[in-house]
């Protein structure tokens, strides 16, 4: 058993910088992911796409990214965030070059493979460096900050990347973020290191026991998948993570603008002021939800996760069942309860970290992680399947009630996911000894 010494409980000036550089690589992350947003319509007429067609962009895009986050959990358990990082980046630099000389659907599929699956690896490593640079007790506040700060690609993708493509072409405006993933594989590289220099190695502290041991790559790769998902604290966070953010992830991904100005009837800035408010809210909750978090670990369920998703459902219903064009206060009041599940879904990962020890914290995130994406691929693909079978595929053929009706496909991934959360809740507490054992009866 090695014993090292835990980060220091004030991190130094290398440990934010090394953290900068990392959140601003997740910033470019984020907006590569949500490249597609404010250019739905643009996609659909250059590649003649549909609804349904339309949706398999973000579908692949969701599909390979939640399926890479247990292997990227494995692999930056055993390689640590700076390589993981630097493979992630010039992924997606190369899905954006792809994306920029696409000449049809097929080829920008593939674009859209390599961007998920480059986009998988930073968000995980981004937590990995916050649990090894900085002390545990500022943990929910970090990750939560690390939330906030990367919501500004999302701005990017909304403002500048459609500004950019309006004013110059497809190809240079995909080509000019791949230039981009290049320049930070550079910078990753360069600054970001796995650990502070006074520690040989990661080390792990086992939340259980309280042993200490340097992180091996033997360690994680045979059981710790497994071992993970046992625990009724990481599938409360799968749970949580999976039934907080989809609702936005679809909105702000590709459905929100067209349903804006095809279908509310909304000019195309107005659609974005709305979409960049969603962003600005959910900026604004983050740090306090971090606050909270960290002060009420053993409510986070109760008084966070489960609200948050309320709000959403009830937005939701009024907008579907206003009569006509809902008003913009309505629609304002929408798109900031949305925005209530990106800063809640970091508290999954709250609940990865508290219930797991650090040696598999890596493969715990990518289990949680994979939850939202899980459910944001079914969402959007949804959305666009019914769509399709209203006869409303098309930019030309989009209208308010297939809209509204392909909406509501979300009512039951949120019935399903709160379910869920309210029975794993239940298993966690009793786990920590908080809740007595469930009665069987014979």
């Amino acid at each position: 058993m090695t014993t090292a010494p835990p980060p220091t409980t004030s991190p130094g000036w290398r440990a934010w910088f090394v953290w900068g550089v990392a959140v601003a690589a997740y910033i470019l992350a984020i907006t590569n992911r949500n490249s597609l947003s404010a250019v739905g319509v643009d996609t659909a007429e250059r590649f003649s796409a549909d609804a349904a067609t339309l949706s398999m962009f973000a579908v692949v895009q969701l599909a390979v990214y939640g399926g890479m986050q247990i292997p990227i959990g494995v692999l930056l358990d055993r390689y640590g965030s700076r390589p993981i990082m630097v493979i992630g980046m010039l992924l997606m630099a190369l899905g954006q070059f792809v994306m920029a000389i696409s000449p049809s659907i097929g080829v920008a599929l593939v674009a859209r493979v390599l961007l998920g699956a480059g986009d998988a690896a930073i968000f995980p490593a981004v937590l990995r460096l916050v649990a090894t640079w900085f002390p545990a007790q500022r943990g929910p506040v970090m990750v939560q900050l690390t939330g906030l700060v990367g919501q500004t690609g999302q701005l990017a993708a909304l403002l500048p990347l459609a500004a950019l493509l309006h004013a110059t072409t497809w190809s240079i405006t995909f080509g000019s973020v791949a230039g981009l993933g290049l320049l930070f594989a550079v910078l990753v590289w360069a600054i970001v290191r796995n650990h502070p220099p006074e520690r040989p190695a990661d080390v792990s502290v086992n939340t259980e026991t309280g042993a200490v041991r340097v992180v091996t790559s033997a360690i994680d790769t045979g059981v710790g998948i497994r071992a993970a998902w046992a625990h009724p604290g990481t599938r409360l966070a799968f749970w949580s993570h999976f039934t907080t953010p989809f609702a936005s992830t679809a909105f702000l991904l590709l459905w929100g603008m067209p349903y804006l100005t095809a279908g509310e009837g909304l000019s195309p800035a107005a659609a974005a002021g709305l979409l960049s408010l969603n962003v600005v809210v959910a900026m604004t909750l983050g740090p306090l939800l971090g606050i909270l978090s960290r002060r009420i670990p053993t409510r986070r369920s109760l008084a966070l996760v489960l609200p948050s998703i309320g709000v959403q459902v009830t937005a939701w219903l009024a907008v579907a069942l206003w009569p006509g064009p809902a008003p913009i206060w309505l629609l304002t009041v929408l798109v900031i309860c949305l925005a209530a599940g990106g800063p809640a879904s970091m508290i999954a990962f709250d609940h990865a970290r508290t219930h797991n020890p650090a040696h598999r914290l890596s493969t715990a995130t990518g289990v949680t992680n994979s939850g939202g994406f899980l459910a944001a691929l079914v969402a959007i693909f949804l959305i666009g399947l019914t769509l399709d079978l209203q006869g409303a595929g098309t930019p030309d053929t989009y209208s308010l009630e297939a809209f509204r009706w392909a909406f509501l496909t979300h009512v039951p991934l949120w019935v399903l996911g709160t379910a869920f959360i309210v029975h794993e809740r239940k298993s966690t507490r009793i786990r920590m000894g908080l809740d007595p054992e469930r009665r069987r009866h014979r």
